[in-house]
C-alpha cells in the first residue's frame, strides 16, 4: 500500500500488482479500494492492476468542499486518476468503475480519451440520464441521492455510521470490512462522500448536459455490466440502450449474478467478464 501525490495537495492511497496492460479499478460508495480484494488478484494474472481510494474516500486526501462542489466533481476526480496513472508510468490504461466510481470512469473516458483504452461501467448510467428519469420509483429506491444533498445528512450519518451503512463482515471479508468501518467512522470522510453526491446534482449534471448537447462521445470499447439482483434493470430496462447514445466505439453488456456489490458477491464471474472484455 502506498500514497501517490496527484497535485493540488491531494494524495491517493492505492495498491497495485500484476504485470501486463494497466487497468485501474474504481470503487463506489461507501467502499474503499479494498472492495476489489477478491477481483484484483484474478485480474493481476493478466494485467497490471491499480486500486486507489478516490479523493475523499478511505485514506485518500480530503480537500475542503467548495460552494460550487468542484472539489468533489467527477471531472476533478477523473483528473486525479489520469495524474495518478501518469505518476505510475501508465500513459494508456483501461478503466473499471463501480457505482460512484463508474461516474469518475466515464468522465475520464470523455475528458481524457487519449489515455483510456477500455471503459467498463458497473451498475450505473450517466448522471444526467438518471436524474432526468427520477420518477416516483427512482425516488423510492434512490432517495439517498437527495438526502445526501441536504444539510442534515452529515449529522444523521455521523451520529451512528455503522447503523446507517450496516456493513456485512461475512460478505465483505475482514480486511475490507475493517477498512470501510474506519472510513465511515471518520466525519471528514463522510463529509467528502456527501460532497461527491452533491456535485452530481449540480456541476456533474451540467457537464453531462453540455457534453450531450455538443455530441461528445466515448470512443473506446465500453462494457456496461449490471447486477441481476439490484434495481438498475428494473429502473431503466436494458442499460446499454441508454449508454448507446453516449458511445461511438464498440459497446457490449453483461449481467452479473449478484446484488449491488458485485466485486464482493460474484468476484469470479466479474473477473472473467472483465478479462474477456479487456482481451477482446
Amino acid at each position: 500500500m502506498t500514497f501517490v501525490d496527484v497535485g493540488d495537495g491531494v494524495a491517493l492511497r492505492l495498491r497495485q500488482g500484476g504485470e501486463g496492460p494497466a487497468v485501474i479499478l474504481l470503487h463506489g460508495h461507501p467502499r474503499t479500494h479494498t472492495t476489489w480484494h477478491r477481483v484484483a488478484p484474478l485480474l493481476a494474472q493478466d494485467f497490471t492492476v491499480v486500486c486507489p481510494d478516490l479523493r475523499g474516500y478511505g485514506q485518500s486526501s480530503k480537500p475542503p468542499p467548495d460552494s460550487a462542489h468542484h472539489a468533489y466533481s467527477d471531472r476533478t476526480m477523473a483528473r486525479d486518476i489520469v495524474r495518478l496513472m501518469e505518476e505510475l508510468g501508465h500513459e494508456r490504461f483501461a478503466l473499471v468503475g463501480h457505482d460512484r466510481g463508474s461516474y469518475v470512469a466515464y468522465r475520464a473516458a470523455l475528458d481524457h480519451p487519449e489515455h483510456v483504452t477500455h471503459l467498463a461501467v458497473l451498475d450505473g448510467v450517466p448522471i444526467v440520464e438518471a436524474l432526468e428519469r427520477a420518477d416516483a420509483a427512482f425516488a423510492q429506491s434512490w432517495w439517498h441521492w437527495f438526502f445526501f444533498a441536504s444539510p442534515h445528512a452529515h449529522r444523521v450519518i455521523t451520529a451512528d455510521p455503522l447503523a446507517w451503512y450496516q456493513p456485512d463482515r461475512d460478505r465483505m471479508g475482514q480486511e475490507n470490512y475493517d477498512d470501510m468501518v474506519a472510513a465511515v467512522s471518520d466525519p471528514d470522510t463522510v463529509l467528502a462522500m456527501l460532497e461527491d453526491y452533491r456535485a452530481s446534482l449540480h456541476v456533474d449534471r451540467a457537464v453531462d448536459e453540455a457534453d450531450r448537447a455538443s455530441g461528445r462521445r466515448i470512443r473506446c470499447p465500453t462494457l456496461v455490466a449490471w447486477s441481476a439482483h439490484d434495481d438498475l434493470e428494473d429502473l431503466y430496462g436494458d442499460p446499454t440502450l441508454i449508454w448507446a447514445r453516449w458511445c461511438s466505439g464498440p459497446l457490449s453488456g453483461a449481467v452479473i449474478g449478484s446484488g449491488h456489490h458485485m466485486a464482493e458477491e460474484a468476484p469470479g464471474q466479474l473477473a472473467t467478464t472483465l478479462t474477456d472484455f479487456l482481451h477482446a
